[in-house]
């Protein structure tokens, strides 16, 4: 995998002269909620907004997210303030319907990053495309997961892509939800320098 400093021209287009900023729900819940935060966040240091349309649960019965219903309120979020919008996609179905909506960054959750599978279903459902596609580190501390779903990406002929680092789960009681692991983070970066790398302290 060659990632040249061309990978990180997404980055540059935003002519910041601070960090990118990404912000918004952790769930998209009604359309009053999703245009409300954007309005919010429109005149502030936010290039991207977020907000989970499908929201994977550890156990069933709780809330799963809206569905492809809010990516209608994220269209008009993006039409009424200019954001860029952002969601998160687990299967090749969710891409689908997230390009129809022009949704501009989609990132690819932990959970999903440990599956190998999932990770090359929506690789092949994004083949070429041009939108910005981020990989979250994978709910584990493995390296050569978090690289591997960045090569299934890189693979499918997709050039603006970038990392997440969330932090990873433990059975360890901690302060933290996601506990950072700077090593692992920093190696990836040591290995690709050009690959955009972004820090989720959520």
């Amino acid at each position: 995998m060659n990632i040249t400093q061309e990978n990180k021209q997404w980055l540059n287009d935003f002519n910041l002269t601070h960090p990118l900023v990404i912000a918004g729900p952790c769930s998209a819940e009604t359309e009053e909620q999703v245009l409300k935060i954007a309005h919010e966040l429109k005149n502030s240091d936010v290039s991207i907004y977020r907000a989970g349309i499908w929201k994977p649960r550890t156990r069933p019965g709780g809330f799963e997210g809206v569905g492809a219903i809010g990516l209608k309120w994220l269209q008009k979020a993006k039409a009424e303030t200019g954001l860029l919008m952002a969601t998160e996609v687990a299967n090749a179905t969710h891409v689908k319907l997230a390009l129809e909506h022009d949704i501009d960054v989609l990132w690819i959750g932990a959970r999903t990053t440990v599956n190998p599978f999932a990770v090359q279903e929506i690789a092949d459902a994004l083949q070429n495309t041009d939108k910005i596609v981020l990989v979250k580190n994978p709910v584990n501390p493995d390296l050569a997961l978090w690289l591997g779903g960045v090569e299934r990406l890189y693979s499918a002929g997709i050039k603006k892509l970038g990392v997440i680092h969330r932090g990873f789960s433990t059975y360890e009681k901690t302060k933290y939800r996601n506990i950072p692991e700077w090593q692992i983070a920093i190696e990836l970066q040591n290995k690709f320098p050009n690959l955009v790398l972004i820090c989720d302290p959520s």
